[in-house]
């Protein structure tokens, strides 16, 4: 190695200099040629490799090395032979510097230490990105065990990088460290958090990348599109983003719209208001002009016969409308209304459809409508939805039916 080490140095005693300034000078020199050499080494060995990788890619089926490519996996690898020259190269050059050598040799641990973390993360890049396209994996939080990974290989790496510039033991080092574990907990409280609830929200399958969730006390009200160590993002339907710390989806209260996405249709659940002293039995007339609407006549009909057996068998008295079994203009109304619903071509007519009469309010008889849509797109569900309620608000003045509404005498007069 020595023979190596001096091999300019007669040359720079024949030009006059002392023997401190020729060894100087001479690893000056050498110290020159090992960078050009690094450089040289650097670029051939990246120029070849990538190119070799690009190659390989092109005519491989599956899409991880170009994953690898794209994420600069080669170009990082190819850093370890400049790496390996300059071990092997740079006690020639401090050879007459021995005090260099432990300081250089740290640098270089630190630097390979480093890179080694830069190829990993290349590497676990390159899987996150494929592991998204695969469609089982598509919709877990992938992000989430990637970050949990490289977690460590930081921690790992900035150990490593700490014991060798204190040049001690790795082993010995983290036994030392043991004794700060506490701060370390309370340093990482977030991210231990978010790693335990991504684990739990992975296996009990709670939520996906793609899922319609509503949070309020988040303000998040749209799909979730991607689930890390730390939040959970969710671009609301304004385009707007929320971030929701990942641990609050295990331990507060959301709705996910998962299952009505994945079943047959999307609720319809509204009602209308019918002022109560609109409602009143029906005459004979009544019903006889109401068999005039098609959806009701086969219906009017049948109950008519039905409520006239009935009526005469027990003998009732119908001068008043009261007495016996009669229909009213109200249950006509919905009966209508079950009846249309039930043709509409927009309800899925395999899923509840229910017309039903909720508990008298001060504001007058809510007659709920109960369905579900079967398109779900969120434009077509609403589209649906108004178009049956256009057609009831406009069908209840032929039953002699009113809506409820307030009149402006219950406003309090303009002060001018």
């Amino acid at each position: 190695m020595s023979e190596y080490s001096h091999i300019f140095c007669n040359y720079f005693l024949n030009l006059g200099f002392t023997d401190k300034w020729a060894t100087f000078l001479n690893m000056l020199a050498l110290l020159l040629i090992l960078c050009v050499i690094i450089f040289i080494s650097d670029y051939l060995t990246r120029k070849i490799l990538v190119e070799a990788f690009n190659r390989f890619a092109k005519r491989s089926k599956t899409q991880f090395d170009d994953f690898l490519v794209g994420h600069k996996a080669p170009r990082n690898i190819a850093h370890v032979v400049p790496l390996f020259i300059t071990i092997k190269l740079f006690p020639i050059v401090f050879y007459d510097y021995p005090h260099f050598e432990s300081f250089i040799l740290m640098a270089l641990k630190v630097y390979g230490i480093l890179l080694a973390i830069w190829i990993v993360r290349s590497v676990l890049r390159s899987l996150e990105s494929y592991f998204k396209t695969l469609p089982r994996l598509r919709d877990k939080p992938i992000d989430s065990y990637i970050q949990v990974v490289m977690l460590f290989v930081w921690v790992i790496g900035i150990a490593s990088c700490l014991a060798a510039i204190i040049n001690l033991s790795f082993l010995k080092f983290f036994t030392t460290l043991g004794a700060a574990s506490a701060v370390l907990l309370l340093i990482f409280k977030d991210t231990i958090l978010g790693f335990v609830a991504s684990i739990q929200v992975a296996i009990n399958d709670t939520l996906r990348i793609g899922d319609w969730i509503t949070m309020e006390k988040y303000g998040a009200d749209g799909d979730v599109i991607e689930i890390n160590l730390s939040t959970v993002q969710v671009q609301n339907f304004d385009m707007t983003i929320t971030n929701i710390p990942t641990y609050a989806i295990i331990s507060e209260s959301f709705k996910n719209w998962r299952g009505m996405q994945s079943s047959g249709g999307r609720r319809i659940k509204r009602s209308i208001l019918i002022r109560s002293k609109s409602i009143h039995y029906l005459t004979d007339a009544e019903i006889e002009e109401l068999k005039k609407i098609e959806l009701i006549t086969a219906y009017l009909t049948t109950k008519q016969t039905e409520l006239l057996e009935y009526n005469t068998a027990n003998n009732v008295n119908k001068s008043t409308l009261i007495n016996g079994r009669n229909l009213t203009n109200l249950g006509v109304f919905r009966k209508y209304v079950q009846t249309y619903i039930e043709g509409h071509s927009g309800i899925n007519k395999d899923m509840t459809i229910m017309v039903r009469q909720l508990a008298p309010t001060s504001q007058g008889i809510p007659l709920e409508i109960y369905a579900f849509s079967s398109d779900k797109r969120w434009v077509n569900y609403e589209y649906i939805m108004s178009d049956i309620f256009d057609h009831i608000l406009s069908a209840i003045s032929y039953f002699d039916l009113e809506l409820f509404e307030l009149t402006p005498s219950l406003f309090p007069a303009d002060k001018k």
